[in-house]
């Protein structure tokens, strides 16, 4: 194969992308909101690239406003005349578009991949989650302009602001450090509004990752966190009762700043995978979550969760709330999966894909992703559930249906997880995993699985051979489920279809300075005998030192560099927090090319330049 030069990459990187997988064929409705004075919902259609603007009395579309880009996030005006979206990838952008007219009022740059966008009360300030650049927009909306950046731990992809306005609380998706421990998480940063800055960063419980949304309480004294609960210190033999990933409901107290309380989602023998949009009652009688790959919604008695909250802090009065001590409870919330028997219903939703959550009324409104359409649920002493049409779908085609089987966990066994649990995005959960593919013992990071399909051996010790192969035994070793053909065609076709997302690193599409002298030093550290071609990567398993124990001498596969800015900790057991520290700190023997030929400033160039491609 011929490489592809530089120039021809950056060009291809600058074309517009979808970040979801799926072209515009598709309606994808993903966020949602509300306005309770108009009865109006907004609905951010990502694929078709339009806000659908929903008569919820009526139960019908009202109209469409088109938009140029993918739309992420919505954010309503207080005065409910025009409403702010997030859109863009490379270049992000927030659009105030008028709602009587849907004209374009404004248009404000942010940064990489806008999500999750926030309004103060007054209308004066948005913060937008700029996920890919890991910082906080801040915009003034008096003068539509960005007047500041914050930097937050890592991919922000929610946020929301305390009732007074003081504080924003920040979901970061992925955690951040090394991979090789026993404790990981990702954390909630919290940013004083009034000096822009992160003053505290509470952490999840051990293995929290994939958070995807937020919400305040209805009195504002908590905030709302799902999240996956990886238990990675354990091999995927022990998937019965959900001893590798069980799903959670984080609380936050607004008031210290800490983790109240982390409750399972899942029930003794039946996971409620991948939860996603969180919202509640205007009264505070419920808490709904969406559980995206099992295609159902939670609605939580809040009174009865908090009354078996207190009640099992009360069995042990030495300790209160959620904190280290808190460890010493015998069966901890956290744990018990059959916690929320008795104070959730457990509604089965008619799409597939829920995500977005909203409450109107007395209804709760769920964008179904693949369905392409709104679930409408009303709690009750009856549930009834219905669904909310926004306009014609699309027939699934063999790529489509591949993401819709990569989000999927009802085939899994007991439900515990989809593809995309451990591959958010079809990339990397940043968690070691001790599969069953090289015997039991031998805990490894995940891959991203952008390019696996052009670059094998699929597992990092060469074990998975072609993606076509991985994907069959995976879906029997990791899901303990029959291979149906069409399924694992389709899982085929959309590994094949996964575009890489311009690096952040890139200064208007092109190599910023530090990344052209790092480019030298890629030549000079002898990279490219390895990581060459249109991937940067030779496929070929070499040893590189880093083997340990019995697996001195063991080879790895030669990952490809295409996105590596966004698949950190680095190595095959993630031991490696940046480039720079595994040639610093993890190559004495000096098998990983020639790093000790580099400086200092030579291998932060050499960083810069990685991260680019």
């Amino acid at each position: 194969m011929k490489y592809i030069s530089m120039t021809f990459f950056l060009l291809l990187s600058a074309l517009p992308i979808s970040l979801y997988g799926a072209d515009a064929d598709y309606l994808s409705p993903l966020s949602i909101i509300s306005s309770e004075s108009e009865d109006t919902l907004y609905v951010a259609e990502v694929t078709a690239r339009r806000i659908a603007v929903v008569d919820a009395l009526g139960m019908v579309v009202k109209k469409h406003i088109s938009i140029e880009n993918e739309p992420t996030g919505l954010a309503l005006a207080p005065d409910n005349k025009s409403i702010y979206v997030s859109s863009g990838v490379s270049v992000g952008v927030i659009q105030q578009l008028d709602l009587s007219t849907g004209d374009c009022l404004a248009e404000i740059n942010v940064g990489h991949s806008p999500i999750g966008p926030q309004i103060s009360r007054d209308g004066k300030t948005l913060y937008v989650c700029n996920r890919f650049n890991n910082d906080i927009s801040v915009v003034d909306l008096q003068g539509n302009i960005e007047i500041t950046r914050v930097p937050v731990t890592r991919e922000p992809i929610a946020c929301v602001l305390s009732a007074d306005g003081k504080l924003l609380f920040v979901a970061n998706h992925l955690p951040n450090g090394a991979a090789n421990v026993d404790h990981m998480t990702s954390v909630i940063d919290v940013i004083d509004t009034l000096s822009n800055k992160v003053i505290k960063s509470i952490a999840l419980p051990n293995g929290a990752i994939d958070l995807r949304g937020m919400c305040l309480s209805h009195d504002g004294m908590f905030v709302y966190v799902p999240s996956i609960l990886a238990r990675f210190l354990v091999p995927p033999t022990q998937i019965e009762r959900g001893w590798i990933n069980t799903h959670a409901l984080n609380i936050i107290s607004v008031v210290d700043l800490s983790l109240k309380y982390t409750v399972l989602l899942d029930d003794v023998d039946l996971g409620a995978a991948n939860p996603w949009g969180v919202k509640c009652s205007k009264n505070g009688e419920f808490i709904f979550v969406a559980h995206s790959a099992t295609n159902e919604l939670s609605i939580i008695n809040r009174a009865g969760l908090f009354s078996k909250l207190e009640q099992a802090v009360k069995k042990n009065p030495a300790k209160s709330g959620y904190s280290d001590d808190y460890e010493s409870l015998s069966n901890k919330p956290e744990n018990d999966l059959s916690f929320l028997t008795g104070i959730r219903e457990r509604v089965e939703l008619p799409g597939i894909g829920p995500r977005g959550v909203a409450v109107l009324k007395e209804k709760v409104y769920v964008t179904q992703y693949f369905s392409g359409n709104l679930a409408v649920v009303t709690p009750a002493k009856r549930t009834i559930v219905s669904e909310l049409s926004l306009g014609e779908v699309t027939e699934m085609d063999t790529v489509r249906r591949g993401e819709m089987y990569f989000n999927d966990a009802v085939r899994c066994f007991q439900q515990w997880h989809a593809c995309s649990t451990c591959h958010p995005d079809g990339r990397t959960d940043a968690v070691n995993w001790d599969l069953l593919n090289d015997g039991i013992g031998n805990p490894k990071s995940t891959k991203s699985l952008l390019n696996g399909y052009f670059t094998p051996p699929t597992m990092i010790t060469g074990t998975g051979g072609k993606i076509s192969h991985a994907i069959r035994n995976e879906i029997r070793q990791i899901q303990f489920s029959v291979v149906e053909e069409d399924k694992a065609n389709s899982l085929e076709a959309y590994f094949k279809s996964f575009k890489a997302v311009p690096s952040p690193y890139l200064v208007k599409g092109k190599l910023s300075s530090a990344a052209l002298r790092g480019k030298e030093a890629f030549k000079k550290g002898r990279c490219f005998t390895c990581h060459s071609g249109p991937y940067y990567s030779g496929g070929t398993m070499k040893n590189v030192g880093t083997g340990i124990g019995m697996e001195e001498g063991r080879k790895f596969d030669t990952p490809h560099l295409i996105e590596v800015w966004r698949t950190a900790p680095y190595l095959h057991d993630g031991r490696a927090t940046s480039i720079k520290q595994i040639f610093k700190e993890f190559n004495q023997k000096g098998k990983h090319g020639k790093g000790d030929l580099l400086s200092d400033q030579e291998l932060d160039d050499l960083e810069e330049y990685v991260k680019s491609l």
